[in-house]
């Protein structure tokens, strides 16, 4: 009977109760049973229910953003997975199969080519005295030679990002005929986007154009477009050992220059070739650096001075009197590039000269806020002698 229910062909009773001798009602209820016990076993596959149900698209979502099974286990733990971290993992698997199944439209690695430009967002780490900075890094990648260019940046200013380029740029030889840029709002006007359509601000276009490459904008949620760029992202990720393994921000920043060293002299998993080596061919395929676009960052800037009195210029901070506080200022360097003026509303309130220190006081204005805040209160005498007595406490006032 059960041959008759899985082909779905009703039997004649009568003529199968004759070629096995029975009564056909005794096949009549053979049939009916073995009906029954196919409906039982359909239902009750049908009620199992998966672990992962409900959290198949969380999954898929993240996994095709970049993310790791184990980062996504995780993830989802939180929301109230009771699963496994092999459930997980295998449905990535199997997800990562089914995606490398369609087509997708990926960038072209011509010699020379392109370049892909993305940030690392906001990454934080404590150092040795338990201070915790908060920083971006810049990510620079030729993709036809993996070449990489990393900068650590304390803020994604407009300013910033062409300071970036211009210095990845000398970096590596040269400018691309084409850069590839994310979502970006220093680069993308936001005002006038939609899913198929980027319009650049015209701050970014004059200076692509003056730096001599055609910008292109990523559409949103396709990270194939500028693969080579996501994975360098991800290999941020050996920056986590040197948690709490630095003194200051300098040091830091060496940090992430010897990662790019690193990266750039380790072969490739894509092409089983060191990235320094395809480079040194590719770079003669740039086109020469514009130096004149050091005028779209080295001209007149402004900034808000914080809570500590300080500004922030490339990476370092300044002091200012606590009387600006929470003001803007402008900042100008010298054409000599190696000092800066800050000016008010015009008037120059101060002048510094650029060093690798993370912190940089002028000697009134330490006395000023001390005196308005550490030591308030006090005599000047009595804020003199404690500044000479702890000269070390200014790199860290502010931190």
């Amino acid at each position: 009977m059960i041959y008759f229910v899985l082909e779905k062909i009703k039997p004649n009773y009568s003529a199968v109760a004759r070629q096995y001798d029975v009564d056909p009602r005794t096949v009549k209820a053979a049939y009916l049973k073995a009906q029954s016990d196919k409906t039982s076993v359909v239902r009750k596959r049908r009620s199992r229910r998966s672990k992962l149900d409900g959290y198949q698209d969380i999954i898929e979502d993240k996994y095709a953003a970049g993310c790791s099974a184990r980062s996504i286990y995780d993830f989802i733990v939180e929301k109230g997975f009771t699963g496994k971290y092999t459930i997980v993992k295998d449905y990535c698997r199997h997800f990562r199969k089914a995606q490398t199944k369609k087509a997708t439209i990926r960038v072209e690695h011509t010699i020379g080519l392109s370049a892909q430009v993305d940030w690392k967002e906001q990454v934080t780490m404590t150092d040795r005295n338990g201070v915790s900075h908060t920083f971006s890094i810049f990510l620079y990648v030729l993709p036809y030679s993996k070449f990489k260019f990393l900068k650590l940046t304390l803020d994604q200013k407009q300013d910033t990002l062409f300071k970036c380029l211009f210095e990845a740029f000398k970096a590596t030889g040269g400018i691309p005929k084409e850069i590839w840029f994310d979502n970006m709002s220093t680069v993308v006007d936001h005002k006038l986007i939609d899913f198929h359509h980027h319009r650049f601000n015209e701050r970014f276009l004059s200076f692509s154009h003056d730096a001599g490459f055609h910008p292109i904008a990523c559409r949103p949620f396709r990270p194939q477009t500028k693969g080579c760029v996501e994975a360098l992202a991800r290999t941020m990720g050996r920056l986590k050992p040197y948690d709490g393994e630095f003194c200051t921000i300098n040091d830091l920043n060496d940090i992430v220059n010897r990662l790019a060293k690193r990266l750039n002299h380790e072969k490739s998993q894509s092409n089983n070739r060191k990235p320094v080596e395809l480079w040194a061919k590719e770079k003669e395929h740039f086109r020469p650096l514009n130096y004149d676009l050091t005028r779209y960052f080295d001209s007149v800037q402004t900034r808000k001075v914080s809570q500590d009195s300080m500004i922030r210029f490339q990476n370092h901070q300044y002091s200012v009197s606590p009387n600006y506080i929470g003001k803007e200022v402008e900042i100008k360097p010298d054409t000599d590039g190696k000092s800066i003026r800050i000016f008010y509303q015009g008037s120059e309130i101060k002048k510094h000269d650029l060093t690798n220190k993370q912190f940089n006081y002028d000697p009134r204005d330490k006395h000023a806020i001390l005196k308005s805040n550490l030591m308030e209160g006090k005599t000047d005498e009595e804020i003199d002698q404690y500044m000479l007595n702890n000269l070390s406490i200014y790199d860290q006032i502010g931190e």
